[in-house]
């Protein structure tokens, strides 16, 4: 088995330091400072402070590391689109792409029956280039539950977690599926295969939805936004309006709202991913969290009037800060 990592940051260096133990036959693809340090040093992970290292195959692009069986993107969603054509690089015509990325995925309504089946999402494929270049036939979607971070080029910390929910967009337990999972498995990770996929996909962005903007906004951590009664209230109605979104479309939610807000204030002071990309001047994952979701809304034709207003400001808060580039039309 041969599998790629495309965006080898800290959920991509996790998992690949992982396979490769393994034995699996894993090539990581980096850039720059982490290249440098994973050719000359290997991959080490840190964990309850232990270290441990693992010599592994890095290359600085998708040409040289080849046809793979499977490709994991850990990127964030918004460069996606612009990677796809060095993430082809990787792709014959047996191989499966696994989006391990936020929000709602490019390949979300292939595998569908009923009037949006294989409609295209805008918000994170920008006139369906994405969807061409890499066809959602070869995608498993994966929802990635590990906190870890890169503390020098070449060095992982895990902190917590180690489950990747992998599911087929049709819901089948297919050869592939199946193969990927018991290697995961293999190397110490949980890797149940979901029937359902979307539903959990849908779990985890309705905390991210609103949790991440409102952080953007406001520079508040979980435990404030998820306890002061103002900040829970706007997560409440954001949440409640995607929910119904989410069910139009066929989802399940098997937890309660104010269970899935309760969950994140035990994760306490911590900064969401969008607020320390602000912070970082970095580009922010507004699009895949809350502008596909509201998308989805219009599609749907659920009024979103919570949703629309935090959009609205968080993407002039992200513009403000060079953070952000409007999505451009298709041609």
């Amino acid at each position: 088995m041969k599998v790629a990592i495309f965006g080898a940051g800290a959920i991509g260096g996790l998992l690949g330091f992982k396979l490769a133990k393994a034995g699996v036959d894993v090539t990581l693809v980096a850039r720059g400072p982490q290249l440098a340090a994973l050719q000359q040093n290997g991959l080490t992970l840190i964990r309850d402070g232990e270290r441990d290292t693992v010599a592994v195959r890095a290359v600085g692009s998708a040409a040289e590391a080849g046809i793979q069986d499977y490709v994991f993107v850990t990127l964030k969603a918004h460069s996606l689109p612009g990677a796809a054509p060095s993430i082809a690089q990787m792709m014959g015509p047996d191989s499966a792409l696994v989006t391990g990325i936020n929000g709602v995925p490019y390949w979300y309504f292939y595998g569908l029956e009923g009037e949006h089946a294989n409609r295209r999402v805008e918000s994170v494929d920008p006139g369906g280039k994405l969807w061409d270049i890499i066809p959602p036939s070869q995608a498993i979607g994966s929802v990635v539950y590990p906190a870890s971070e890169v503390v020098e080029p070449g060095v992982i910390e895990h902190t917590y977690g180690d489950r990747f929910s992998l599911g087929e967009p049709d819901g089948s337990r297919s050869p592939r599926i199946e193969a990927l999972s018991k290697a995961m498995i293999a190397a110490g990770l949980k890797a149940p295969i979901r029937p359902r996929i979307r539903d959990e996909i849908w779990v985890k962005l309705w905390g991210n939805l609103c949790f991440n903007p409102i952080s953007a906004l406001t520079g508040a951590t979980l435990d404030i936004i998820t306890t002061r009664p103002d900040l829970r209230q706007t997560c409440r109605g954001m949440m409640g309006e995607a929910q119904i979104v989410a069910e139009k479309l066929g989802v399940r939610f098997g937890i309660d709202l104010e269970k899935r807000i309760d969950g994140a204030a035990e994760v306490g002071v911590h900064k969401t991913s969008m607020l320390q990309d602000l912070e970082r001047g970095r580009p922010m994952e507004i699009d895949a969290l809350l502008g596909a979701v509201v998308e989805l809304g219009h599609v749907t034709g659920t009024p979103m009037p919570s949703c629309e207003l935090v959009l609205a400001l968080v993407r002039e808060r992200a513009r403000q800060s060079g953070c952000y580039e409007d999505p451009q039309p298709a041609a």
